[in-house]
């Protein structure tokens, strides 16, 4: 109980000390435990659809165990019952999940069967067919003709139910009987069977029928009693092959249970072979589960990686605040010591301080991390948080786990500082005070150079592409980013931290220097308590180093992720809606030229074949062209009205655009085959997505100079600098056999929905391809109004008797790759990063001037003693707070930029740095910088205040005293 007291009094004496260690660890426990609990939920949102893309159709948790007889081996009948009681209850029980559907299947082995009365049935169709049982049959069909079956066997002959198709395809009718002779030498006669009815699936859908209908169409079924009391038991028939079938339902599966679950299904083998001999599972989900269990820990690792720097600021800020905190209480822990207290109470002390914060931050810790969970299951972007279907978040015990890991690393590391104080005498520690002005660590050992020389490497690695996989950078359908690409730059802004840290003496000392004569005194004085105990202002200036360079680095990361994924989808896509109707059209037979190639012919849908035998075309062309010396094959269209497109509801502007295939000829030679887009500049011009930046001049500008010249033609610029065409040039291609002039009036890097590395593009005026060649079917462009829906655009297309071939809604592929749980985890990462870098950097600032003033009173007094008025005072404070948070502020805000030019480039890998189109670009939100410099503003303006408040309150007599300053 002393110890008790003497531990409240010490917390409330540093209560706010004490308040805001436990802020910080509340923040570590929450930002740790969110993370698996996203994981955790985004698995359950994921693992239906994933099942079911893996199991050909199967439900999610889809098993089948299957007995099959090997040769004459016949099946112990106990043992039958045994692994049938195993697999009917204790399987279930295993896996823990709701049985969504079960079913078990017995047969014997197929026979030829004859019918009995052959002037009723037709014998001479060959009949092969099983007999089999099926438990839950009743519940699963509806009799269509004839009646159900008996659970009896009446006078001999056993009554059977077939598939309602399978009685047409066998040719027989109900009350039809049949001979089922027993093959293998068993000496058993001939069994009867007689077909009493047929049945329909209620739902063919349904998972029961696992096995498909092709195999009921040679099936008798009959009554389970029948087939184990009859069949196997009294004429000991052999059992040929038997099925036991379950859906698990796994939708509420969690990621702790994937490793007992994948340890369960890999014993079930052993398990079944060792109570009946030739039983097995067939298949299972247990590599789905493994595929699962990968899948969460790549994302647990990613999202972790990402959240480390935040959450190691984290722990740097609750040391910081520990190490505040006992060098205020130093000398109280020195005179403890000095007065008998041994060095394990001491640790005791705050060791059981520790672990009261440690939890009450596990009892509120989880309660934040779950609301986290949540907002970044919302997250939509970078700091864009949108109401749609939560992902499920649960607490789990794994997030518990993370937490307690969280508590126990923040308590160690504040801790130990506490030891090596708790061994110190006060004459060791006024020898400490007198030793003061040491280096530390980290400069003694050049650590700092180290860690430069190190990040220096991680660059080089990334630009050789030794450290970055494949799936690093950005896709179309989720996102994955290379842990490394944010720890190295998180470990850059501490290495460069640290290294101006070490300069900063030295340029503290040179402005002292250069100044001494003729500086005025407040400067002098601010100058001189900054060179001497500079050391003492690290930890400050480190941490808002670290807060504003991570959230500078982490919304530059947020906003370049999201843009270039985005500019790439509507880059490839050119506009909001692509589609693609069918056209009518009819073939006209042409003799080619003695020993020419034909024109392959046009696809039904508008797509362009290869032109004599040259590989390409849209989809939907006949590949290659016809032998010299035979007719060839055209297709003339119909052009559909198009003036509806403009008029439907919900489409603000509508384009025709042809893309086809055709050879280029410059000057007489071939350059090869390109892709030519036919367009009416000015519709054109209001249905296409354009990023000015890719163009010299503005893209309007280009459309002008293709409507200036009916044979005007746009090309890449790649294109022109690998055969030197110049604006002016003329160039002809070959378009559906014709030869088409053009005269070069614009060369462009780029140009939407084209990729001129894969192909070069000719941009051509699409009234003049059609004037020299035969109209074909194009595209329309369709450029929505906002928040207009697709469907009825589509439906009253289809009104009208016009046929959709294809459409593409980049609007709908956005929302796609929105939802991905990767890429919400991402965002919702450094969202949340973004967020506590900021709240560490504002509660780190407020707290450490509110304790750095408190405890220099005594100065404070001393100096306006010396004649020192409250207005210099004032200003040398300030000047303190300019020369240490001010500079910490701007470097923070460089380094950040910095680093964000170095390595974010790397988001692309390898192969798609060559192909990135439009290019990569690193983006710096103007809105988050203004939140940042907000948060900065409030940080100095509550400095400010602080600072004014305590020199207003600072009295001469109070001050100045004898004994220590606290």
């Amino acid at each position: 109980m002393p110890m008790l007291r003497f531990l409240y009094r010490k917390m409330w004496n540093n209560r706010w000390m004490t308040l805001s260690t436990l802020v910080g660890l509340i923040v570590a426990v929450s930002f740790t435990t969110s993370i698996p609990m996203y994981s955790d939920g985004s698995l359950k949102r994921v693992v239906a659809k994933t099942l079911l893309d893996n199991t050909d159709g199967l439900p999610p948790g889809s098993t089948l165990i299957r007995y099959q007889a090997v040769g004459a081996d016949k099946a112990d009948l106990e043992s039958l019952k045994d692994v049938d009681a195993y697999i009917r209850e204790d399987i279930p029980k295993q896996i823990g999940f709701p049985v969504m559907s079960a079913v078990r299947t017995y047969s014997i082995r197929s026979s030829q069967i004859t019918p009995v009365d052959p002037s009723k049935t037709d014998p001479s169709k060959r009949r092969q067919m099983t007999i089999s049982s099926w438990s839950g049959l009743d519940d699963q069909v509806d009799i269509s003709t004839g009646a159900t079956f008996s659970n009896q066997v009446k006078n001999g002959v056993i009554e059977a139910l077939v598939l309602e198709e399978a009685m047409y395809r066998n040719d027989f009718r109900v009350g039809d009987e049949f001979n089922y002779p027993l093959t293998g030498g068993l000496g058993i006669p001939p069994l009867k069977v007689k077909v009493v009815g047929t049945f329909k699936p209620k739902q063919e859908q349904d998972a029961y029928w696992y096995q498909g209908f092709e195999g009921l169409l040679n099936s008798f079924l009959i009554h389970e009693d029948v087939f184990q009391n009859d069949l196997l038991q009294q004429k000991k028939i052999p059992l040929n092959l038997a099925n036991w079938y379950y859906a698990f339902d796994l939708r509420e599966i969690k990621t702790s249970q994937l490793a007992d679950l994948t340890r369960k299904l890999d014993r079930l083998d052993i398990t079944l072979y060792q109570k009946l001999k030739e039983t097995k599972v067939d298949f299972s989900f247990k590599d789905m589960l493994n595929e699962f269990k990968k899948q969460s820990l790549q994302m647990q690792m990613m999202l972790f990686t990402l959240a480390a720097p935040m959450i190691a600021m984290v722990f740097y800020y609750i040391v910081m605040n520990a190490r505040q905190s006992l060098d205020r209480q130093r000398s109280d822990i020195a005179v403890l010591r000095s007065r008998g207290g041994s060095t394990g109470q001491i640790v005791w002390v705050y060791l059981l301080e520790g672990l009261i914060l440690g939890a009450v931050a596990m009892v509120i810790g989880p309660m934040i991390g779950w609301l986290m969970a949540k907002g970044i299951g919302s997250s939509n972007g970078f700091l864009a948080f949108v109401d749609r279907k939560a992902v499920p978040v649960g607490v789990t015990g794994e997030a518990l786990l993370y937490g307690v890991a969280a508590v126990v690393l923040a308590i160690v590391a504040s801790v130990i500082p506490a030891v090596s104080f708790a061994r110190s005498s006060i004459v060791s520690y006024k020898q400490k005070l007198a030793r003061s002005d040491r280096k530390p660590v980290w400069q003694r050992w050049f650590l700092d150079i180290l860690l430069i020389a190190l990040v220096g490497y991680g660059y080089y690695s990334f630009q050789n592409y030794q450290v970055l996989s494949a799936k690093t950078g950005l896709s179309n359908d989720q996102l994955q980013v290379h842990p490394l690409l944010f720890f190295v730059p998180a470990l850059s802004i501490f290495a460069l931290g640290l290294f101006f840290l070490r300069v900063f003496p030295w340029l503290l000392r040179l402005a002292n220097w250069l100044g001494k004569t003729f500086l005025p005194v407040p400067i002098y004085l601010t100058l001189a308590q900054l060179s001497r105990s500079s050391k003492a202002y690290y930890p400050l200036m480190l941490l808002l180093i670290l807060t504003l360079g991570l959230g500078v680095y982490n919304s530059s990361a947020a906003r370049t992720i999201d843009l270039n994924s985005t500019e790439r989808t509507l880059y490839q896509y050119g506009t909001d809606v692509v589609l693609q109707t069918a056209w009518e059209g009819y073939s006209e037979f042409t003799p080619p030229k003695a020993g020419q190639g034909g024109q392959g012919g046009q696809g039904g849908q508008g797509g362009q074949g290869g032109s004599g035998g040259n590989p390409g075309g849209n989809p939907g062309g006949n590949p290659g062209g016809n032998p010299g010396g035979e007719q060839n094959s055209k297709t003339l269209y119909t052009e559909p009205p198009f003036q509806m497109y403009r008029e439907m509801e919900g489409v603000a502007h509508a384009a025709r655009v042809l893309q086809t295939k055709g050879n280029i000829v410059v000057s007489g030679k071939s350059l090869g085959q390109g892709t030519v887009m036919g367009i009416d500049n000015d519709q054109f011009a209001e249905v296409a997505w354009f990023r000015n930046d890719l163009f010299p001049a503005h893209p309007r500008a280009y459309l002008n100079l293709l409507g200036s010249y009916e044979q005007a033609v746009i090309i890449p610029e790649s294109f022109a600098k690998k055969h030197q065409l110049k604006p002016g040039d003329l160039l002809s291609i070959a378009i559906q056999q014709q030869m088409v002039e053009f005269v070069v009036v614009g060369i462009l890097p780029y140009w939407p929905s084209q990729y001129p590395e894969q192909s070069p593009f000719f941009i051509a005026n699409l009234d003049y391809i059609f004037d020299q060649s035969p109209i074909t079917p194009y595209e329309v462009w369709l450029k929505m109004k906002e928040g207009a829906k697709l469907t009825p655009v589509i439906e009253e297309i289809q009104a009208k008797g016009i046929q959709i071939v294809s459409y593409k809604d980049v609007r709908n592929e956005l929302i796609t790759q929105a939802k991905h749980p990767s890429r919400g985890g991402v965002f919702g990462i450094l969202s949340l990063g973004f967020l506590v870098s900021v709240l560490v950097s504002l509660i780190g600032y407020v707290l450490y001037w509110f304790f750095n003033l408190s405890s220099r009173v005594v100065q404070f007094g001393v100096l306006r003693a010396m004649g020192l008025s409250r207005r210099q005072l004032t200003g040398m404070l300030l000047l303190e707070q300019v020369f240490t948070a001010g500079l910490s502020i701007v470097l923070g805000f460089a380094i950040g930029k910095l680093t964000s030019y170095l390595f974010l480039p790397f988001l692309q890998t390898a192969e798609n740095a060559k192909v990135q189109v439009p290019p990569f670009r690193v983006v710096f939100e103007a809105k988050d910088m203004y939140q940042l410099y907000g948060v900065v503003a409030f940080m100095l303006v509550t400095g400010a205040t602080l600072l004014l408040l305590h020199i207003r309150r600072l009295r001469v007599h109070q001050a100045v005293k004898l004994g220590e300053e606290r």
